[in-house]
């Protein structure tokens, strides 16, 4: 397991009963977890002093209720800044286990820029507030950032402004991911690095309909054609508990390493809980690199 244990102001205190209880900078949050099938003592104080805590309906959905938290405040992690608010569907606006991907991402492309001096220019799609795409520009990389929702890209810019990148080689697109990959094949634009983060299921802006089981597995072949011949990297992370790392594997390797040799390497990712030492999992991701 990829492990994201790095961060000094975010950590998962506990979990039990279907929820998690993580501090987010100066603050304590309580959020539901479908993962945290166990049943443990809530011995952390947090749990009775919390400043927000989502309730999931058994409808569906839910709703927070807050005690003493702020409409938005930030985090870091090295050298980049997040705008954290809580907005629905139990979200603050990061995904904190993205980080062990952040980290492996940016020294390749380092590596890339120190030793060989070569452009880096990074693709990043679903890209949500734009964690991956600032940690790629932190590392040097031109990054193109492309999601299909305009309030998420507004926010994703805010966050380059707090992390000191408002002048960093950005492309900032509102588009459906699968449109602009068949428009850049036809401009015969390639990349050195692609990330995507594909929801389980989502709508583009003109309602068009993403089921990831039914969709993924296409989109990385699609994707493929504008991976650069001489290409660095290639990142699919999951959410969707079907998608397992073997699954992850199987669909990177059938769809690059014909053509672009290198090797794929996939593995859950997952936070520590700093109360017991155990590893929180937070879903997959698939590798490939040269």
């Amino acid at each position: 397991m990829w492990i994201a244990d790095n961060w000094k102001d975010y950590e998962v205190i506990d979990t039990s009963d279907g929820e998690k209880l993580e501090r987010w900078g100066d603050y304590i949050l309580v959020r539901p977890d479908p993962q945290v099938i166990w049943h443990t003592p809530k011995k952390a104080p947090g749990w009775k002093h919390r400043n927000g805590h989502y309730h999931r309906s058994s409808k569906g959905g839910g709703e927070w209720e807050f005690f003493d938290l702020p409409q938005e405040w930030q985090i870091r992690y090295r050298e980049l800044t997040f705008n954290l608010k809580p907005f629905s569907f139990k979200h603050t606006g990061l995904f904190p286990e993205q980080a062990t991907n952040w980290d492996w991402f940016s020294s390749i492309i380092k590596g890339a820029v120190q030793e060989t001096n070569r452009p880096v220019k990074v693709l990043n799609l679903f890209a949500y507030t734009g964690g991956a795409t600032l940690a790629a520009a932190k590392a040097g990389a031109s990054v193109t950032h492309v999601d299909a929702s305009k309030g998420m890209v507004t926010w994703a810019k805010e966050n380059a402004v707090a992390s000191g990148l408002s002048d960093a080689p950005i492309r900032w697109l509102v588009d459906d991911c699968v449109k602009f990959v068949e428009r850049e094949i036809r401009r015969g634009n390639t990349y050195d690095g692609i990330i995507m983060d594909p929801p389980s299921y989502g709508r583009g802006p003109k309602g068009e309909i993403w089921k990831i089981e039914e969709s993924i597995f296409p989109f990385i072949e699609l994707t493929s054609k504008i991976l650069a011949k001489d290409a660095l990297f290639f990142l699919v992370n999951s959410y969707t508990t079907g998608l397992q790392p073997a699954v992850l594997t199987y669909m990177i390797h059938t769809a690059l390493i014909p053509q672009f040799g290198g090797h794929v390497e996939a593995s859950e990712i997952g936070l520590p809980v700093s109360s017991n030492g155990l590893i929180l999992p937070c879903g997959a991701s698939g590798r490939w690199m040269r």
